[in-house]
């Protein structure tokens, strides 16, 4: 029965991680629906670094893509991702996202080309997935070095498109992938107090009262040494002549 109630409600939290992302990734999805029912081109309304109206970008980078192919890209990962955003750090998901949406694209718009037009979430992606990776490792938390080491595994490779020589020539926006990874590396950090932390088990505390009480055990022996050293074991008071005198009781 207790285990029915634990599967519920792991169960209801693993549902409610899902839904900020899939909010996300619906939005997503309804932007290029209307882009490609209505003939329109919304990429013009990304991110142009260094020019005012390319501010703008910024809210609306992750919302546009320039393909189907594009937008599918990026939408598993919002979705695995985000997931397991809200699913391991709940009190710090809406956080971590909302900066991380936020300051990757201003930071792309600091450091990109005045020439081109950043567009996609990949920068998100990015920040999220250094995020968790980060966080599981400086936590020491089983659970979310597990989540952190499953995040290499699925997107690891994400590293090659933030080099600049590998990127430019697939036209991938390696200021994008870069910005969002440093933004989520700097969370990580900043946050580490807040939120999960190192699980400390029974053992791990039976170890430390064992410590604590042998080093009390070591300050009690070395205060009883140092009182005999006061007073050393030979030095006793001399008995007077009476104690010394030996009487003996005859019967008759």
């Amino acid at each position: 029965m207790h285990l029915g109630m634990e599967d519920k409600q792991e169960r209801k939290k693993f549902l409610g991680s899902l839904v900020i992302p899939l909010i996300l990734v619906a939005l997503m999805w309804l932007v290029k629906i209307i882009e490609v029912s209505f003939g329109l081109s919304l990429s013009r309304w990304g991110i142009t670094p260094h020019s005012a109206k390319g501010l703008m970008g910024i809210f609306t980078l992750p919302f546009l893509h320039g393909s189907w192919e594009h937008l599918l890209s990026n939408s598993v990962p919002i979705l695995v991702l985000g997931t397991a955003l809200y699913y391991c750090y709940p009190t710090l998901a809406n956080r971590v996202l909302l900066i991380t949406y936020l300051a990757s694209g201003l930071i792309t718009w600091c450091i990109g080309d005045s020439e081109s037009t950043h567009i996609g979430a990949s920068a998100l992606v990015y920040g999220l997935n250094l995020f968790l990776i980060t966080s599981g490792f400086i936590r020491g938390n089983r659970m979310l070095i597990v989540i952190a080491l499953i995040m290499v595994f699925l997107y690891g490779s994400f590293i090659w498109g933030m080099i600049p020589s590998l990127a430019i020539p697939q036209n991938i926006s390696w200021e994008g992938h870069l910005s969002g990874a440093i933004i989520g590396v700097l969370l990580a950090f900043f946050l580490r107090k807040e939120g999960p932390q190192k699980e400390v088990y029974h053992w791990d505390e039976d170890e430390e009262n064992e410590e604590n009480g042998s080093s009390t055990g070591s300050e009690t022996e070395a205060s009883t040494g140092s009182a005999s050293e006061k007073k050393p074991y030979w030095d006793v008071p001399t008995p007077s002549d009476e104690e010394l005198t030996v009487r003996y009781r005859f019967r008759h």
